[in-house]
């Protein structure tokens, strides 16, 4: 019998060139955001000639720079007019109120993208060589607060939408890890009655309660400095949120932090832990199951952890019925009450 492989398909090194040359993509959108290249062009579409005076820059330069963002679908091209898609009008043009290019200020910084230098001694470490990201009041932080608060209002909506509070009292909200304080805020305005109090270290406190200010909640606002692991918390809270921290830390930490929650809620109280939730094969889907990756070199034991872990964590702190919800872009949240 003859063995015909013909109808099998050629090996290809395109998935290695596109993956050797991501630097490029990077570099290229964070040169438009810093020429300002995206607002330029949801103001006026235009020429690379017509375009160029208006973000300082070269008409070769910009010609070049768009046709390129064209390539990776950021930008339309009609003839030799450039025009903004939908997903960088709404989160590209500054003038949005889901502007998120302020994003590559954290993503790209030193103490986040410099982590990845030396990525082969990291995996042989099994985590970052100190510290990283967890190390006490770390600067990332405060680049983080400053700007990703616009990108999260859609998740931070929705999950105030999910779980309900009793609007016949006042309730409390306490906000782990709060940040930009979007989470908290987003809790605030839906439910006149809620005060929230906002945890995290104090030099992104400030920029917290700026955003309690802005939002006009501040009146029921306050915060607490510090370690979440070491601080008082209080207690008889209606609701605690935990968004995007437990996977900076192990499965023995999360638990060890959840049961200081479940303590500090109310008997009937609920716990929101928003998350990358990956499927049980940690490799799907992608974008939360790649999520492991950045934890591998920015931490020493953080980690995305799956449905099934966080039912594990959550039954070992005496936390019953966990449910897990879909939050846009890429979220989870999953929701469980007291025991």
């Amino acid at each position: 019998m003859t063995n015909d492989k013909s109808s099998e398909a050629a090996p290809s090194a395109k998935i290695f060139f596109e993956t050797i040359n991501a630097y490029q993509r990077t570099a290229a959108i964070k040169a438009a955001i810093d020429l300002n290249l995206f607002t330029a062009i949801g103001e006026t579409p235009g020429t690379a000639d017509e375009i160029a005076p208006r973000i300082n820059a070269s008409p070769r330069g910009v010609r070049i720079l768009c046709d390129y963002l064209t390539i990776l679908e950021f930008l339309n091209k009609d003839g030799k007019r450039y025009s903004l898609t939908p997903d960088s009008a709404a989160f590209l043009d500054r003038k949005s109120p889901m502007y998120a290019g302020g994003m590559t200020q954290f993503l790209l910084m030193p103490e986040i993208a410099g982590a990845f230098d030396d990525l082969a001694n990291t995996v042989r470490k099994g985590g970052a060589v100190d510290e990283g990201t967890v190390a006490p009041e770390h600067p990332a932080w405060i680049e983080f607060a400053g700007n990703m608060g616009p990108i999260m209002i859609p998740a931070a909506s929705a999950l105030a939408e999910i779980v309900a509070l009793d609007p016949s009292r006042e309730t409390r909200v306490l906000d782990i890890s709060a940040s930009h304080g979007m989470w908290g805020i987003s809790f605030a305005k839906k439910n006149p009655r809620a005060r929230i109090v906002a945890l995290d270290w104090a030099p992104v406190l400030k920029l917290t309660r700026e955003s309690a200010e802005r939002a006009g909640v501040a009146d029921r606002f306050r915060t607490i400095a510090g370690n979440a692991f070491d601080v008082e918390f209080g207690s008889d809270y209606d609701l605690v949120l935990v968004p995007n921290f437990l996977h900076h830390f192990n499965f023995t930490d999360c638990v060890r932090f959840l049961k200081k929650a479940r303590a500090a809620l109310r008997r009937d109280g609920r716990i929101a832990i928003v998350e990358f939730v990956p499927n049980a094969d940690r490799v799907s889907p992608p974008e939360s199951a790649s999520f492991s990756l950045l934890m591998l070199a920015t931490t020493p034991e953080g980690d995305a952890y799956t449905f099934a872990e966080f039912e594990e964590m959550l039954a070992q702190s005496g936390f019953t019925a966990p449910k897990a919800y879909s939050l846009p872009p890429t979220f989870t949240a999953i929701v469980a009450q007291a025991g």
